[in-house]
């Protein structure tokens, strides 16, 4: 089975438990969550579709990332919403290679793959996460873009493990104009209960990705909205 392959890339994790380190990403076409202030929205909105989705056999996609980064390097299964698709025969491609593979998801369908991390983004607005997925995610990325955001991503993750990490990140407008609201909110929350931590996008600081020739350098605003800027 072929893969829609929007944008590969090599840079480096700027979210979680392994930001700063060395990840190939592959970010895959489509998603049906719609999040008013995505910032992917290449990956679904109909006034941003690319002029072509490559598809991409896993075996291509492993020598893309044996070609274009080194032993050591992470993969970074990405999107749009990966979990839509069958990744066992990827994942078993790039672990021939010796490779970890990461997985970023909002959790609505079974996972397929024998994948090394699992990054829980859900969305209490759309799709809910399936009961696996919650209880496999290593880490869960909170995306508050309201201070309401909080509980309504907290509701969410009944069965997590007790080790997995909860992240509170401000949506990147949020986080960009430094609104208050959100983030205090984050940090009051991360008080009351120590099990939460303060999150936030360090890769758009350093604008690390636009240095590979392969990310997408077209200009979408966030969830295809211009009013929330880019």
């Amino acid at each position: 089975m072929k893969l829609p392959v929007y944008e590969r890339f090599y840079t480096w994790q700027g979210e979680g438990v392994h930001l700063g380190r060395a990840a190939y990403f592959v970010r895959l076409y489509g998603c049906p969550q719609a999040c008013p202030w995505c910032d992917s929205a290449g990956t679904w909105h109909k006034d941003y579709r690319p002029q072509g989705v490559v598809l991409m056999a896993p075996r291509e996609i492993a020598g893309c990332v044996e070609q274009d980064s080194p032993p050591g390097a992470v993969v970074v299964v990405t999107g749009g919403e990966p979990i839509l698709f069958d990744l066992t025969e990827l994942v078993r491609e790039l672990h021939a290679l010796g490779r970890r593979v990461h997985l970023e998801t909002s959790g609505i369908a079974e996972l397929r793959g024998d994948l090394d991390w699992v990054t829980l983004s859900p969305k209490p607005f759309g799709q809910l996460p399936v009961r696996s997925v919650v209880a496999r995610a290593d880490e869960v990325k909170i995306i508050v873009h309201d201070v309401s955001d909080i509980k309504a991503g907290l509701d969410t993750l009944e069965g997590l493990r007790d080790d997995a990490v909860i992240w509170l990140h401000p949506e990147w407008s949020k986080a960009r104009e430094r609104d208050a609201a959100v983030l205090n909110a984050i940090t009051e929350a991360v008080k009351a209960n120590p099990r939460l931590r303060a999150g936030y996008q360090m890769h758009k600081l350093y604008r690390a990705d636009d240095l590979d020739a392969h990310s997408d350098k077209r200009l979408i605003p966030l969830g295809g909205n211009v009013e929330l800027g880019y």
